[in-house]
């Protein structure tokens, strides 16, 4: 995976892959951005399900030699999916915390962001980071993006993928997040600030990559893909009771999770994190509490729930759920 810095790196990125002709995804809001090399063709519907009308768009004209993401999860999800069915490489600048463009997995969601579908199989040529990108980034969604990058790291430190290097990407994660958060919250603007945020989500996303996920993220899928809800929220939500849950099975990566954060409780400490962006109950999401027993069924067969510390059965996936509820 290429890793540059700065948008002005992009050329030579691409150069590099020996791609001359990219197709763009990204939303409306970045159709003042310019490339060079100009894309050949965009898609601005993001979200999308449609991506067999998507693929035909990349293949028509000249055709696109390689995929350019601009955007959070949803675009850079979205392209991830394509590259699965027509074999191109993605290129990513992504311009939130969640570090979608680290993995090969992705999801597809229609309009409403409800899941339609998901796949694995992207092929990953490279990542531009571009701070100046998220200065605009509202808060809610600054705070939730993050929270999803410290649930990567925190996860990463326990999940049945780790070792030393994932160990390693994700306490540096930790540090940085911990650390320029509450200063991005204060000073939203302030480049620095969200440059050092976005390197702590790159670790974090190295460290997905070479960890992968727990209980944490199952529970937050199943339910972002149920109700349409942030996925960077969730996790902001769904992180302390995992924490607490996997403490009688992990008590050392937790303990160094919490050191990391510079906290003693290290479930509080996200909690209060969390807050910074008013993510306290899954009600104010508008959760529904009956349905909570199959959000839990749907949770037990993710993969992040079967490679967590501790198995989880629905019934304690449901408690779990309830005490954020």
């Amino acid at each position: 995976m290429i890793v540059r810095w700065g948008l002005d790196q992009l050329e030579g990125l691409l150069a590099e892959l020996g791609a001359e002709r990219p197709f763009l995804l990204a939303s409306r809001r970045w159709s003042d951005l310019r490339f060079a090399p100009a894309p050949v063709g965009a898609w601005e519907d993001v979200p999308s399900e449609r991506i067999e009308e998507i693929g035909d768009r990349v293949g028509a004209g000249p055709g696109a030699d390689v995929l350019l993401a601009v955007g959070g999860g949803s675009a850079i999800d979205l392209a991830k999916a394509i590259s699965a069915v027509t074999s191109l490489p993605v290129v990513s600048v992504p311009t939130t915390y969640a570090g979608a463009e680290w993995t090969t997995f992705y999801g597809v969601r229609d309009a409403d962001r409800r899941m339609r579908g998901a796949g694995a199989g992207a092929r990953l040529g490279g990542i531009v980071y571009e701070p100046r990108l998220t200065t605009g980034l509202p808060r809610p969604e600054t705070v939730g993006t993050a929270l999803n990058a410290l649930a990567h790291c925190a996860e990463a430190l326990y999940v049945a993928g780790r070792n030393e290097d994932s160990d390693a990407e994700a306490l540096a994660g930790v540090r940085l997040v911990s650390r320029w958060l509450p200063e991005v919250v204060e000073r939203p603007g302030e480049l620095e600030g969200r440059t050092r945020l976005l390197e702590g989500a790159m670790h974090a996303g190295a460290a997905l990559r070479g960890a992968g996920l727990g209980l944490g993220h199952a529970m937050a899928q199943a339910l972002g893909g149920r109700y349409g809800l942030p996925h960077g929220g969730l996790n902001a939500l769904c992180l302390p009771p995992a924490l607490r849950f996997n403490g009688p099975a992990a008590p050392e990566a937790i303990a160094r999770f919490a050191e990391a954060l510079g906290a003693g409780d290290a479930a509080a400490r996200v909690e209060e994190l969390a807050g910074l962006g008013g993510f306290t109950r899954l009600r104010d999401l508008g959760v529904p509490e009956d349905e909570l027993g199959e959000v839990a069924e749907a949770t037990v067969i993710r993969a992040g729930a079967k490679a967590n510390p501790r198995r989880a059965a629905p019934a304690d996936v449901v408690r779990l759920l309830r005490s954020i509820w």
